[in-house]
């Protein structure tokens, strides 16, 4: 298979995997569906990660992004 078709297979499943998260965490629900506001908090959320709070707010996203995967996971085993 030629490069470019692995390198796009691998992009597009990496954007599907993004998108898996935005519904996941009920995003689309919440905001009705409206990319407007979804993307108005995306770019909050990057002016944040540009600033002064950027460690601080990393490391609690990621503790809250670990708890809710662990406690899918743990649902899922039920």
């Amino acid at each position: 298979m030629r490069e470019w078709v692995v390198k796009r297979r691998e992009r597009t499943r990496h954007l599907i995997e993004l998108g898996g998260l935005v519904v996941k965490a009920g995003l689309v629900e919440l905001t009705d569906d409206d990319r407007a506001v979804m993307y108005g908090a995306f770019l909050a959320t990057a002016i944040m990660l540009r600033g002064e709070q950027r460690d601080e707010a990393l490391v609690q996203w990621r503790r809250r992004g670990k708890r809710a995967f662990e406690n899918e996971a743990g649902t899922a085993d039920d």
